[in-house]
């Protein structure tokens, strides 16, 4: 059975193959900060993500007219985000480890007695997940910002069920280890 905004995308895509760029520019709109936190899960490099999120939108409506309104249109389009992403850190040389190049966001004394705001939230939970291995990272993200099944991970990522699970749980792990890095005892305050 379909969904209200699966219906809405089928009929923006339609729309954008019948020649309305306005109806493509509403589906760009409606998935680009989730796609871009995908990309940005991947690559770490917040000017690279932009760049290959603008290569993924290009390929998306290039190939719109392929796709089969068998899936849902966000699991079609973060495949090719996520591939596009993976084509490109293939291209990088390795650079400095993650976990050298932040040092920054951590909290001083001075602040331990303010609470965290939802802008520091997302900047905290952000730089956990730049210190994460990037299958961990793109997994929770997956799940927990995109809310997808582990069968529309599956689809997305090409990692097996049990690799999907036991990204997540040591995502989740992983992840709660870099907010107590980055927070202290102030990691309270973030949840």
């Amino acid at each position: 059975m379909k969904t209200k905004p699966q219906i809405e995308d089928y009929e923006l895509i339609r729309n954008t193959i019948e020649g309305d760029t306005t109806a493509f520019r509403q589906l760009v709109y409606k998935y680009k900060d989730v796609s871009l936190s995908l990309a940005y899960s991947i690559l770490k490099n917040k000017a690279q993500s932009e760049d290959v999120l603008q290569d993924a939108f290009i390929k998306v409506f290039n190939k719109l007219d392929t796709f089969k309104f068998k899936s849902s249109f966000s699991t079609w389009l973060y495949r090719i985000v996520v591939n596009t992403a993976y084509n490109e850190l293939k291209k990088q040389k390795p650079k400095v480890s993650i976990d050298d190049t932040i040092n920054e966001g951590l909290l001083t004394p001075a602040e331990d007695e303010d609470h965290l705001k939802e802008k520091d939230q997302k900047r905290y939970i952000n730089l956990a997940l730049e210190r994460m291995r990037i299958d961990e990272a793109l997994v929770l993200r997956l799940f927990y910002l995109c809310e997808l099944s582990i069968k529309e991970i599956e689809a997305i990522t090409k990692f097996k069920t049990s690799k999907i699970k036991i990204d997540l749980h040591r995502g989740r792990e992983n992840l709660s280890f870099q907010l107590k890095q980055l927070l202290g005892n102030d990691i309270k305050h973030l949840l």
